[in-house]
């Protein structure tokens, strides 16, 4: 068996007789892929994102369907968010949906709207109507008459009539649980102009600004 001589320092040479037996390295059996880097604990490729939370909705179904003008529908959003179990049973309206409103509390009085609207035209005009018109006593005999009256007039005399008529108005359904601190929260609200809970000696949560 063939020796190895390796030189030494000062030229003496170092017989190493068994160095010509240790395996060499195969090129061929070298690893041509880098092994992949650590990652965190218990996280793989393969794992999939956290699932991201959708933003809370910023606006109240309920409420914009009421179709309310600025100050009146941020009044609204704070009386609801103050007492979340309010409900709204109207806000805008348009002339039928106000001549049939009106017409439903003339059904029980028939002195509703003098004894309810602020003294103007149309109020005698509405008022007048129904005085003269003992026959009409359902819902809708009154509210057709009444909506001829308010085709009769302009809009700005119509604006006199009624708040909702420009969205500057809602109604909340009356409760007896917390009904003070309910109505102490509406007449607190900025910008309310009046707030009413009887109409015509009929109970009704009226507000508006």
């Amino acid at each position: 068996m063939a020796g190895f001589r390796l030189p030494g320092p000062f030229g003496i040479e170092i017989d190493l007789p068994f160095l010509d037996q240790i395996t060499q390295i195969d090129e061929g059996t070298r690893a041509r892929i880098q092994s992949p880097q650590p990652g965190s604990v218990g996280v793989t490729a393969a794992t999939p994102p956290p699932a991201v939370k959708p933003p809370a909705p910023t606006t109240d179904p309920e409420i914009e369907a009421l179709d309310l003008a600025p100050t009146a529908r941020a009044g609204a959003y704070a009386l609801k968010k103050a007492h979340p179990t309010v409900r709204f049973t109207s806000g805008r309206r348009d002339k039928a949906q106000q001549a049939s409103a009106m017409a439903s509390n003339v059904v029980k009085n028939r002195k509703w709207i003098e004894e309810t609207y602020v003294a103007s035209d149309l109020r005698t005009k509405c008022q007048e109507w129904v005085d003269k018109n003992p026959d009409k006593k359902t819902q809708s005999e009154i509210a057709e008459g009444l909506l001829s009256v308010f085709n009769s007039v302009s809009d700005a005399e119509l604006a006199s009539i009624s708040k909702h008529l420009s969205g500057d108005a809602f109604d909340v359904q009356p409760v007896e649980t917390d009904a003070d601190k309910i109505k102490a929260t509406i007449r607190g609200l900025t910008g309310l102009s009046k707030f009413l809970d009887k109409e015509g000696g009929l109970v009704r949560w009226h507000a508006q600004f």
